[in-house]
């Protein structure tokens, strides 16, 4: 493609991005000067594309109303950004349950792509590698996210069938707050208003609907606290929006709000710990989906606030065996404050290292 070519398509798509452009803002965005935008916008009236010039003061151009877009163009940089993306949200398992819509849609871009540009982008593809595994194949039907994410953005109510990971199922009213994507897996975040009432707001029975956040060995949470409630969205079956709207509530932040859901979710261990370190050192080990971080008390006048003082860290595990390594790799100052058994797991796997250090 010519750069005179590829500068009038690229002054058709800021245009056709909504409002009136100066001339000055087009020369600037496009690298040439005014009159070369005149020129420009006269082979695109030739093109039968309805350009309008608006005159005064804030005047410039604009595409004229009722006019259809043209078939996608993407640039060399374009197409390869969305096959790189459709690529890395297979693996990340972040695909809707229309499995192959990702694969249909490289395969468009693919065809439509000139011969060279698509060989340059499959030599891409082919010499690219992940470090991490596949991610987990639980992809929400894409209706049921579309209208997730409709409910979210106007605040309307939504009824949503849920199957609970025990088989447990339940049609309830959520006020959903948003749409959170996490390790591979999609959740809907809100308020359920009817929680604990008969019909629509029925708890259902198992991790779902015990009032507490429910976390499965896969670290999946199944509901919130109280009326607060967190939902897989591959176990929503359908949704569908209801008359009416809600508030959220003000600072509400929907990722930390699940990441936090994880950390206290209702595992067999409830660990206390005093840990010295700063957030991150502590955080590098015990993420926010991990455990939850006591704000110390405000640091004294002058003193750095990102110093290393020491912090309570609280979190729930299955399996408590598995801590002990955990601390160990932290390389930071810590106090058990509970459970006592966590202590002598601690103390084995000590003097377990210390054997093998001293062997020859």
């Amino acid at each position: 493609m010519s750069r005179p070519t590829g500068r009038v398509l690229t002054l058709l798509e800021l245009l056709q991005s909504g409002g009136v452009r100066t001339v000055a803002e087009l020369a600037g965005r496009l690298g040439v000067d005014g009159r070369t935008v005149r020129r420009y916008v006269g082979q695109l009236l030739e093109l039968d594309v309805p350009v309008e010039t608006v005159r005064g003061r804030h005047g410039g151009y604009r595409i004229g109303p009722g006019y259809r877009l043209p078939p996608l163009m993407l640039s060399d940089d374009e197409a390869l950004a969305v096959l790189l993306g459709l690529a890395a949200g297979r693996r990340a398992g972040l695909v809707t349950a229309a499995d192959t819509a990702s694969g249909t849609a490289a395969a468009k871009i693919r065809r439509v792509l000139p011969g060279r540009l698509a060989r340059r982008l499959d030599t891409v593809l082919e010499s690219l590698a992940f470090t991490t595994p596949p991610g987990a194949s639980a992809e929400p039907d894409a209706e049921v996210l579309l209208t997730l994410a409709d409910a979210v953005r106007h605040r309307r109510p939504v009824t949503i069938r849920y199957t609970d990971r025990v088989g447990a199922r339940s049609e309830r009213v959520l006020h959903a707050y948003g749409i959170v994507a996490h390790e591979g897996r999609w959740y809907v975040t809100g308020r359920d208003p009817g929680i604990g009432q008969d019909g629509t707001g029925q708890v259902a029975t198992g991790a779902a609907g015990t009032g507490a956040a429910r976390t499965g060995a896969a670290g999946t949470a199944e509901a919130g606290t109280g009326a607060d409630r967190t939902f897989r969205l591959d176990r929503i079956a359908g949704a569908r929006l209801l008359p009416g709207s809600f508030e959220v509530p003000a600072g509400l932040d929907p990722a930390r709000r699940v990441l936090t859901g994880f950390a206290t979710a209702a595992y067999r261990h409830e660990v206390t710990l005093r840990i010295h370190g700063t957030v991150g050192q502590i955080r590098a080990r015990l993420p926010a989906a991990v455990a939850t971080l006591d704000e110390p008390a405000p640091p004294a006048a002058g003193a750095d606030p990102a110093a290393e003082v020491w912090r309570r860290v609280d979190l729930r595990v299955e399996e408590l065996d598995r801590l002990p390594a955990v601390l160990a790799s932290l390389d930071r100052p810590f106090v058990i404050e509970r459970p006592d058994e966590l202590r002598d797991l601690v103390t084995a796997l000590a003097d377990r290292l210390r054997d093998c250090a001293r062997q020859v």
